[in-house]
């Protein structure tokens, strides 16, 4: 009898532990990619969950998104750097700091935020564009 108790015990701990392993926090697999609420154009991992989005702003347009195992303090990962440059997005060196990136493609400007467990994707609104008007002269 005593026997079988060191066993239950044993098993109902190997469980325990088990389950608490598969629950913990993972690193991001930085594998697949979707385009992102605000910006279809520029990739966000699909591990990523949208947490917030704010478009009523008159200035920008901005998506946060939950992503554990990120950190502030930590490069963007050169995974998704490198799935950034693959859909055609280019870095603006002059503009990015440590802890913000921002990136370009054709005319458009995304600024990504990295925070512990999270990032957020922030899309400047554009002003109304103007036209380019040529004249033509006739004689």
């Amino acid at each position: 009898m005593r026997r079988n108790r060191w066993l239950v015990i044993t098993m109902l701990l190997s469980i325990a532990v088990v389950i608490l392993t598969g629950c913990g926090p993972r690193e991001p697999s930085w594998t697949a990619f979707e385009g992102a609420a605000n910006e279809k154009t520029f990739p966000v991992p699909k591990e990523a969950n949208k947490t917030e989005r704010a478009s009523q702003s008159s200035e920008i347009d901005y998506v946060r998104y939950t992503l554990p195992g990120i950190k502030e303090s930590d490069n963007i990962p050169e995974p998704y750097l490198q799935e950034i440059a693959a859909w055609g997005w280019k870095e603006e060196t002059s503009q990015s700091s440590e802890g913000q990136k921002v990136f370009l493609k054709d005319g458009q400007i995304v600024h990504l935020l990295l925070y512990d467990d999270y990032f957020t994707v922030l899309v400047p609104k554009d002003k109304k564009p103007t036209a380019n008007v040529k004249t033509i002269e006739t004689n």
